[in-house]
């Protein structure tokens, strides 16, 4: 899917003071996974909430909310791991139009 793209610090990425248009699955896929429910006011229960589930070491339930959330945000999901090294693994993506 396109759309403008972001910076690592979540800043409008900008080349000669233009936006930058491009894939924005991966960042989307990392904005859904950081915020926690309520950050988005125009879909208050979207989001994951990473750092909740990684506090009570249920890395099964997080696979869980991550797919959930995905495919709630019209993405397909093939796989998604999470290995004890806590490095995600996801093979999702937008269908295409």
């Amino acid at each position: 899917m396109k759309g403008i793209l972001l910076n690592s610090d979540f800043t409008l990425k900008k080349v000669n003071g233009r936006l930058v248009v491009g894939d924005i699955t991966a960042q989307n896929q990392t904005i859904l996974i950081i915020a926690n429910k309520g950050s988005f006011k125009s879909r208050p229960m979207r989001g994951v909430g990473a750092n909740l589930y990684l506090e009570d070491h249920k890395l099964e339930d997080l696979a869980r909310e991550i797919r959930t959330e995905f495919i709630a945000d019209g993405m397909t999901v093939n796989s998604i791991k999470i290995p004890e090294t806590l490095e995600v693994e996801i093979d999702a993506y937008y269908a295409k139009n």
